[in-house]
């Protein structure tokens, strides 16, 4: 039976119904497993720095062709999707990051570097505005706490995707990469058993009409608008994680002189309060309006940004963990605050803000990357530090009612 009745059926009053909760811990999962192969790329920097003689530069061009695949196909993704809904596209898109992570364990110059991490990237581009879908169905209307549970998963992949690279590849040497394959078969496996849920939810919805409650009379202008500011935001938000993901342990061995592991134990604690962060924001989210949450998440984590170059080692852990915490908790309700905006356009908005938060990471990592080889890391951190203030944007964003 076909799949093809778009999901814009599922308004945002759906409250009523249950919230799947064992398949928001499982779409959750299979997001710490995609996130996690995408954290094995970042986390390999050092090794591949020194391998290959490689510059910042070549190091940021590495992310950002990682991150343009990521990005440049979700919107797209998301928008034939809206329309023809593919439950099995996200086990077909674990394929991909599954070729790229052999790629990548074999890969003996620069340019196959790219090709495997554009392969990685290739299969993010397909997975997230599918499961980002999955999460608003079984959300039964919770719509914070189920992309908070969602991203969850991710950010814990990212967060244990560096602490694994420290402990099994960077021992042994690149090939040991190898290893993560397993993340990828088990992803297969998970995301193929949602699927068949998934399909499920597709037919049970066929042919239902809206019966939801829009929670805004905003005009076309003031939605595309709302929406821009948004993408501005997550611009802030995504340029200074990129910062930290791509360039933090190189910024920790330069200006304190620790070694390797030392620095990935530092990037794993940021990473993990992300995901910490990250689980707070949705909900809370749901409860005070999502407006007043994005706007204390970015701005709020201005004052921590500004202190971290001044920093010593310790105080620079404690304040990274800091920062975590606070700016994550903007991503699910910068999200479902555009859901909200454009109900019928659930994987169009989904792949769009993936896609751009993926897009301006690798973008700002290409240019942080030659920034820092033209000045130094130090440097860059001391311009990052002011983004977070753009958060004072989120003033602009019109209210929406309470569910």
């Amino acid at each position: 039976m076909k799949t093809t009745t778009a999901t814009a059926s599922i308004e945002t009053r759906d409250t009523a119904q249950t919230t799947v909760y064992s398949i928001l811990f499982s779409i959750c999962f299979a997001h710490l497993l995609n996130d996690l192969l995408q954290a094995v790329i970042p986390a390999m920097y050092p090794v591949l720095k020194a391998n290959y003689a490689l510059t910042f530069t070549q190091v940021g061009l590495i992310t950002f062709t990682y991150q343009v695949t990521a990005s440049l196909l979700q919107p797209f993704v998301g928008i034939y999707t809206d329309k023809h809904p593919k439950p099995y596209s996200l086990a077909f898109g674990m394929l991909f990051s599954l070729g790229g992570i052999i790629m990548l364990s074999q890969a003996s110059s620069f340019p196959l570097i790219l090709a495997s991490v554009a392969l990685v990237g290739i299969g993010s581009s397909i997975f997230h505005p599918e499961a980002s879908r999955v999460a608003f169905l079984g959300s039964g209307g919770k719509r914070g706490l189920a992309q908070s549970i969602f991203q969850l998963g991710g950010n814990t992949g990212t967060a244990i995707g560096p602490l694994l690279v420290a402990l099994i590849v960077i021992p042994r040497g690149q090939s040991h990469i190898l290893w993560f394959v397993l993340v990828a078969i088990v992803g297969i496996v998970v995301l193929s058993r949602i699927a068949v849920w998934y399909k499920q939810k597709l037919i049970s919805i066929q042919g239902k009409k809206k019966s939801g409650e829009r929670l805004h009379n905003l005009s076309p202008a003031k939605v595309k608008i709302s929406v821009a500011l948004l993408l501005i935001l997550i611009f802030s938000k995504s340029f200074y994680t990129t910062s930290m993901s791509s360039y933090f342990t190189f910024y920790l061995i330069e200006k304190f002189h620790i070694s390797v592991l030392q620095a990935q134990y530092h990037l794993f604690a940021f990473l993990g309060a992300v995901a910490v962060g990250t689980l707070i924001g949705g909900p809370l989210g749901d409860k005070f309006g999502r407006k007043y949450i994005i706007w204390f998440s970015i701005l709020g984590a201005a004052p921590f940004t500004l202190m971290l170059p001044f920093a010593n080692l310790f105080w620079t852990g404690i304040l990274s963990v800091i920062i975590g915490i606070v700016i994550a908790s903007a991503f699910s309700a910068i999200l479902v605050y555009a859901q909200e905006l454009m109900p019928e356009r659930v994987g169009m908005i989904s792949g769009l803000f993936f896609g751009f938060a993926f897009g301006i990471g690798g973008l700002g990592s290409a240019v942080l990357g030659y920034l820092a080889d033209q000045t130094s890391i130090e440097f860059v951190y001391a311009i990052c530090s002011f983004l977070p203030l753009i958060g004072i944007i989120a003033y602009f964003l019109p209210n929406l009612k309470k569910k």
